[in-house]
């Protein structure tokens, strides 16, 4: 029998998260860097403005949730209008497929609001504490009591940005000069001021300190995007047939003698990444496909007089000499990206034709449960009934609610009802037949409608299914 090892034991540590190096991502210029903050302008005008937008003296956007009331313009939507939500859940879905089959992730690059914010709040942090070189040389060669009021001020300016953009956000929910009358004197709700704080919150936190964390470990959708790509799918690609081998190099050096490529291995491409990767290793899932990348590659290659396109939205046919670059747009029209645009242009007429032919009214019938049917001066069978309308439109209907489908069915009660523009209204109707003619009937439940008519438009009748009950 052996005699146990008395060699000591060495400890080891694994570590189960690798903490990130910090990026410091450098500004740049050029074509792609134009069109994202062309979509940041547009994309925050619609979003900090449209509250403010009056419609028929309302707010033109606002989504009541305590008066279970969705207004957008003249639109005006209720909790049985809830499939619309479905089909716009469905036509972002489809929009999403389609644009990534076509040219990747330019929805993440352009328009995502963790994208957006992500710039402002960057470009705020250049402005106070100056570009990538600037604010690596203070956070290396400065103490944090040196850094702090510079980051200090920074600080200010983020949570300020984040307290608009929480306001703003509480203002589609809640009518947004009451909400800031109520900020004013401080006499908001709890969860008023919950969410207005909770939102500016996670914007600071998201868009100020967790920046690409957010695009690398917590959006689902950068692991699912390569079920939709194709080698015919445009992507920010390096062209490693044309830049390596890679290597530094004077301007005046002759490259052909030198038998180098184009990428001079300069490494700006990657430090203007804002997710920190290098496009020269490939596709990666990290990529935003924002293409700064590619608008630093070119200021480079204009410098060293080289032709642009290094770096560039391209396809991984066109890369590997399959299709031409020229004939890169005519492999748009290809089965998936049919597809989706045919499903997508389904569901928007569906949807467009929907709106177009939607009632103003909607109807809801509930039964009396606690009498289905009751003899009533000995010599009719009622039932009662309780209907909920809800009037749409923006002018008040007079409605007219009737019976029909029992020989000599009576109606009784509440038989003419006014409703208020984009309000509710209950009527309770009691059905009666005669005696005479319930005995003629099977005992049981009997398929009868309840038609409401409006005095002012013949053209609008709403008919509603509902059930007579004769006793046994």
């Amino acid at each position: 029998m052996s005699e146990p090892s008395s060699s000591p034991v060495v400890e080891q540590t694994v570590l189960l998260y690798a903490p990130g190096k910090k990026i410091y991502a450098k500004a740049t210029k050029g074509w792609f860097n134009n069109w994202r903050w062309f979509f940041v302008f547009i994309t925050q005008a619609f979003y900090y403005l449209t509250p403010w937008l009056s419609w028929n003296d309302r707010q033109a956007v606002l989504f009541d949730l305590e008066a279970r009331r969705f207004y957008i313009l003249d639109l005006l939507l209720v909790p049985q209008d809830f499939i619309y939500l479905t089909a716009l859940l469905l036509l972002s879905a489809f929009g999403l497929f389609l644009f990534t089959a076509i040219a990747g992730r330019l929805f993440c690059g352009y328009a995502c609001p963790q994208t957006v914010y992500t710039e402002i709040f960057m470009q705020i942090e250049r402005w106070i504490e100056g570009d990538r070189h600037a604010r690596m040389r203070r956070d290396k060669e400065l103490s944090l009591l040196a850094r702090l009021p510079r980051r200090g001020l920074k600080f200010f300016a983020w949570a300020l940005v984040a307290l608009w953009t929480g306001f703003t956000f509480a203002g589609y929910f809640t009518p947004i000069h009451e909400l800031g009358q109520g900020v004013l004197n401080a006499s908001l709700g709890f969860w008023q001021w919950f969410w207005m704080l909770f939102y500016s919150f996670f914007t600071l936190l998201q868009a100020g300190f967790m920046r690409e964390q957010v695009c690398k470990y917590m959006c689902p959708y950068a692991r699912f995007q390569s079920a939709m790509f194709d080698p015919d799918t445009l992507i920010v690609s390096y062209d490693e047939s044309r830049g390596e081998p890679r290597g530094k190099r004077s301007k005046a050096e002759d490259q052909l003698a030198s038998g180098k490529g184009d990428c001079i291995d300069c490494g700006v491409c990657v430090e203007v990444c804002p997710t920190g990767i290098d496009i020269r290793d490939g596709l990666q899932y990290e990529c935003i496909g924002c293409g700064l990348c590619a608008d630093a590659c070119n200021q480079i290659m204009d410098r060293m007089q080289y032709p642009r396109g290094l770096v560039r939205y391209t396809t991984l046919n066109a890369l590997d000499g399959v299709v031409q670059e020229a004939d890169i747009r005519r492999r748009f029209l290809r089965p998936r990206v049919v597809i989706y645009t045919v499903l997508l242009l389904i569901i928007a007429a569906v949807v467009f034709a929907s709106l177009l032919n939607r009632s103003p009214l909607t109807v809801n019938v509930i039964r009396d449960r606690g009498a289905l049917a009751r003899e009533v001066e000995g010599q009719f069978i009622e039932n009662v009934y309780r209907l909920q309308i809800t009037n749409k439109s923006h002018e008040a209907k007079r409605l007219v609610i009737e019976g029909s489908g029992l020989p000599e069915l009576e109606s009784y009660g509440k038989t003419k009802i006014t409703v208020d523009p984009s309000a509710n209204a209950t009527a309770i109707i009691d059905l009666r037949i005669p005696i005479s003619i319930a005995e003629s009937l099977n005992k049981g439940s009997h398929k009868i409608l309840l038609r409401v008519r409006s005095e002012d438009d013949p053209s609008l009748v709403i008919n509603e299914k509902a059930a007579f009950f004769v006793p046994r």
